[in-house]
């Protein structure tokens, strides 16, 4: 089977469209759609659907993609270990939330650093994300916000349970988890609230999806990391919703209780966003695929 033409298959996998395929290669695109269709009748079988927007990989596309993406990034590393290092880019650059970045995808990137990856890191909210991701100075951005348009494309990376704690003694005061959901949100009015930002956008969430309401107290304490909310949680500063992958420790070691068992948690989706047609480059393509691969276990 012809190298070339595996390579222009992978390059419009990853892009998700002929044309950015075609801009990528540095071929027109008659001729991406010509080398695909002579693909496809090799495997005698089509790899892509096309969609308003661009094209979507078959199940037989999916597999060929997970079977030579990562041998052709293999050999294309091995045509690149003669040229200068100045014009070879290896170092990602990963923004995303603090605690997500130290708690998942930083742990989940470490193995590729023996493969010869540099990763540089930038944290802020997901709007500024998205911004500086458009403007070049990202490759990889960990989102909980799904961009529009075009010029970002998102995978939903994976879902995190949303947990309202407070230290053991707010529990006591409150009369324990039992029975708290019936009593309404106003039980909590007296507890303060732990938050990232004056919005509470967590706080708010949480009240809308479990008790249709809005909460009423304004924040006694404001940390823009959540292992730092966590933290004063712990120390009895009021309670705070937190994701709970970071609060399980602390759960299990009685730093703090859950105040609420709802019968559906809330969730919150994380995105992993890459410009468009950027997936062609092996270093962003190989760390994309690992995130996703990781986030199986989360």
């Amino acid at each position: 089977m012809d190298l070339a033409l595996l390579r222009t298959f992978v390059t419009v996998h990853r892009a998700g469209s002929f044309t950015r395929a075609a801009a990528l290669l540095g071929l027109s695109q008659p001729a991406v759609t010509s080398q695909i269709r002579s693909l496809e009748r090799q495997l005698g079988r089509p790899l892509f659907l096309r969609r308003p927007r661009g094209v979507i990989a078959t199940t037989v596309g999916e597999e060929l993609a997970h079977k030579v993406a990562p041998h052709l990034d293999a050999l294309t590393e091995i045509t690149e270990a003669g040229l200068d290092e100045e014009s070879v880019t290896r170092t990602l650059h990963l923004a995303g939330p603090p605690e997500f970045a130290a708690e998942r995808a930083l742990p989940a990137l470490a193995p590729l650093i023996d493969r010869g990856l540099a990763v540089r890191t930038s944290f802020g909210s997901a709007e500024e994300l998205l911004n500086g991701l458009a403007a070049g100075h990202h490759d990889l951005a960990v989102t909980t916000v799904r961009p529009r348009g075009g010029l970002l494309t998102a995978t939903p990376l994976c879902d995190e349970e949303h947990v309202l704690v407070a230290a053991p003694r707010w529990a006591a005061r409150l009369g324990g988890p039992a029975g708290l959901l019936d009593r309404g949100p106003q039980v909590l009015d007296p507890v303060p609230v732990v938050e990232v930002h004056e919005s509470l956008p967590l706080v708010t969430r949480y009240w809308s999806a479990v008790f249709d309401a809005r909460p009423t107290a304004p924040a006694a304490v404001i940390a823009a990391d959540l292992r730092a909310v966590l933290a004063c949680t712990a120390a009895g500063a009021g309670l705070a919703v937190v994701p709970r992958y970071l609060a399980a420790p602390a759960l299990d070691r009685g730093e703090v209780v859950s105040l609420l068992d709802p019968p559906v948690p809330p969730l919150r989706t994380y995105f992993l966003v890459v410009r468009t047609g950027t997936l062609a480059l092996p270093h962003i393509a190989r760390a994309h695929e690992w995130l996703l691969r990781a986030a199986a276990a989360w």
